[in-house]
């Protein structure tokens, strides 16, 4: 279980550099892609997030709790407040709380945590059948 908790840890960081890597280069890649890459690797982080925090858990069930969170922290961006207004004004209040609801960014999260989900199943901890949290 610590392993894995490592290993949950670790691929978060590498989705948050890649992440802030995409946010710099972004005249790399095509527009398309820069509107919805950085949610998909937002929802894809918190996957790792939550699987870090609960790594006892099934996959499904943090594939679950991964997707409510991003649902509900773009749904808070409805919720437009004078203080939480100008925390979204900072830098650390953009990246975690966004900026405004759009409907795109939630299948945009749907994506990402299916990837992650997929990532973990079948490219992770490939080859370890005795592991009942791949289920």
């Amino acid at each position: 279980m610590k392993n894995k908790r490592i290993i949950f840890l670790i691929v978060s960081f590498l989705t948050i550099v890649t992440g802030l890597f995409v946010r710099l280069k972004k005249h790399w890649f095509p527009d398309i892609l820069n509107l919805y890459l950085g949610d998909i690797l937002y929802a894809f982080m918190m996957f790792y997030i939550v699987s870090f925090c609960v790594p006892h858990k099934n996959i499904k069930a943090r594939a679950v709790a991964a997707l409510l969170i991003c649902y509900c922290i773009e749904v808070l961006q409805l919720y437009q407040a004078e203080w939480i207004t100008a925390v979204r004004q900072t830098i650390p209040g953009k990246l975690l709380l966004g900026s405004g609801f759009l409907w795109s960014d939630i299948l945009a999260y749907t994506i990402g945590v299916i990837a992650a989900f997929l990532f973990e199943k079948f490219m992770l901890f490939k080859g370890r059948p005795d592991d009942k949290n791949i289920s």
